[in-house]
């Protein structure tokens, strides 16, 4: 191994730059970990007239990819830039130079992460992506590492900082989800464009990520049932906290013998759930597993310094490597044979609120409807809608199989008595 290894950079925005930074602030420790200096020597960039902040030494920057891909003097080629076809290709490109790699980017490892990481592994190189779920919480090399002995039964984490900010202030404030946007808008925690982040597909891609690396099965992006919380009301939240219940957008691998399901949905959590205190923009990752039970991991998910410190907590894996002689070892790739869990083999608890005609009999028609599907009631709660003929009813089920689930909701909005289906979801961390 050299006196100094060199890394290359394909962007210097907001995460390029925090890398940058934590490798010059703390490179006395760096070098006391893996025995030589570290130093970021080029980066791609898009744009050459604007001005960057240089933590220390030289940092030549340059428009062609190729300039960092295809330098021999670089070691490691960090990916922090965001795109997915076009950070493929000089993913593959780096690999196929036998230089390891380092990225960011949740978007491409859903997608493409077990061709890349065969790529890598034909090839003897390292690729490591830390960085690409939940930010500064190291969950995958805990999943990886930490957790390799056990069998892991269930992963649940809230992975989108954005949404649990807008549940939190709409709970906590009593605040409509428009209102609430706009401020995470303007705070900068939500996008001109939050389809990716409310729609559940920014978590659904770190989820799928999460379950393939927990269950040794290639999960693909399609295999994850998606439900964001744009339609979440503030009735929604009042009801649910008066029964107990934290609403969260909840990621979710769960594993029942060799069968899995995987999901991203609005859920409410009991309020004693570890998870339920999760906060604002805060992530967090509840792991059970066979042997170990219950752990969490809790932290900021995104971020200029969290993201940057997994990055090159990333990079320091490929030196100790370098160091080893064992490079291109790391990655497992996937044991088992895909095997998801049919509706009728889901079963969670619901929370169904409806507004229903107030009429003698309207009771006795819902719960002969229940009955009919074999799905019994753990809590009801009825109200009266003011200056109206309608009632509102809330109802939390028992476990129920998911397909017993879509049954129930067809069949209740094509009740006479059942004005309409306002809402519902999904119930967890409870025991059945």
């Amino acid at each position: 191994m050299s006196e100094q290894l060199a890394v290359g950079l394909l962007g210097y925005g907001t995460v390029g730059s925090g890398v940058a930074q934590i490798i010059h602030e703390h490179q006395e420790k760096l070098q006391h970990q893996i025995g030589c200096e570290v130093q970021v020597t080029k980066a791609l960039v898009s744009d050459m007239g604007k001005e960057r902040e240089v933590p220390s030494g030289h940092i030549e920057f340059t428009t062609d990819a190729d300039d960092v891909i295809n330098d021999p003097k670089i070691d490691v080629v960090v990916e922090v830039m965001g795109s997915i076809e076009q950070a493929r290709g000089y993913i593959l490109q780096a690999l196929n130079n036998h230089k390891h790699v380092v990225t960011a980017n949740k978007d491409l490892m859903a997608l493409h992460g077990t061709e890349l990481l065969q790529v890598a592994n034909d090839k003897r190189c390292d690729l490591f992506y830390e960085a690409s779920v939940a930010g500064g919480i190291p969950i995958l090399r805990s999943l990886t590492e930490g957790l390799a002995s056990d069998q892991i039964q269930k992963v649940m984490g809230i992975v989108n900082g954005t949404t649990n900010y807008i549940l939190t202030k709409m709970a906590n404030d009593n605040r409509s989800y428009d209102d609430v946007l706009a401020e995470a808008q303007e705070l900068g925690y939500a996008e001109a464009d939050p389809t990716a982040d409310v729609e559940g597909y920014d978590a659904a891609r770190k989820v799928a990520i999460l379950a393939t690396l927990s269950f040794s099965m290639n999960i693909d992006l399609d295999d994850v049932c998606v439900k964001g919380i744009s339609n979440v009301t503030e009735e929604d939240l009042a009801y649910s906290k008066q029964l107990g219940y934290t609403m969260k957008l909840i990621g979710l691998a769960n594993r029942t013998e060799d069968q899995v399901e995987v999901s991203v949905q609005p859920a409410l959590l009991p309020n004693e759930h570890p998870l339920a205190s999760v906060k604002d923009e805060f992530n967090a990752a509840y792991v059970y597993g066979e042997a170990v039970g219950e752990t969490m991991f809790y932290g900021p998910g995104a971020g200029k310094l969290p993201t940057a410190t997994a990055v090159v907590s990333d990079l320091v894996e490929v030196m100790k490597n370098m160091r080893l002689g064992v490079n291109g070892n790391s990655a497992v790739l996937p044991q088992y044979e895909k095997n998801l869990k049919a509706d009728e083999d889901i079963f969670a608890k619901y929370f169904i609120r409806l507004h229903a005609r107030d009429l003698p009999g309207t009771f006795s028609s819902l719960t002969s409807l229940f009955s009919e599907l074999d799905v019994s009631l753990e809590k009801i709660l009825q109200l009266p809608v003011p200056e109206s003929d309608v009632a509102e009813i809330i109802i939390v089920t028992h476990n129920a199989s998911k397909s017993a689930y879509k049954s129930m909701l067809k069949q209740l909005n094509e009740l006479d008595v059942v004005v309409e289906v306002k809402s519902s979801y999904r119930v967890e961390g409870e025991e059945a």
